[in-house]
């Protein structure tokens, strides 16, 4: 079955859903200038590297670059990304598979209020961790350490 080019009705979901359980992986696409796409490809390099990139193919089919806010567009299974986000290769990473995670839940049909976001958080510091382990550059594992560290530490504000 083909991935609709939207989900927004209840018949789109259920083929989106379906293509997803049929093995469907999307053709990444990745929409911007052309600073904005190589510093994508270094981050999808990462995710790679992660071997998570076939998790990412499967429930997003472009990246694109906006001037706004980063965000996950589930109606278009699409990551949008400003210049802020992407200019941290580690952290650009982590939130691209985040937000993948949160798609996955969306197609699912799980409850986003019962639980939030945490979910899809917990799953981008285990891919961090997955990272620091197949990272060998020190200056980008010493960046992970510090990203994980930052996600994983209880602060009181």
């Amino acid at each position: 079955m083909k991935f609709p080019n939207r989900i927004y009705t209840i018949e789109e979901f259920m083929r989106a859903r379906k293509s997803i359980e049929e093995g469907h992986i999307h053709d990444l696409r990745v929409i911007g200038q052309s600073i904005f796409k190589n510093k994508v490809e270094k981050v999808l390099s990462l995710i790679k590297r992660a071997e998570y990139y076939g998790f990412l193919q499967t429930y997003i089919r472009k990246i694109c670059e906006i001037e706004g806010i980063s965000q996950l567009r589930e109606t278009e299974a699409t990551i949008w990304l400003n210049k802020h986000v992407i200019n941290n290769p580690i952290e650009s990473a982590r939130f691209i598979i985040q937000k993948s995670y949160q798609m996955k839940a969306y197609l699912d049909g799980e409850k986003y209020y019962l639980k939030g976001e945490l979910p899809a958080i917990n799953a981008s510091i285990n891919f961090l961790q997955k990272l620091e382990e197949k990272l060998v550059n020190k200056k980008m594992k010493k960046k992970c350490k510090y990203s994980i560290k930052q996600w994983t530490e209880n602060t009181i504000l």
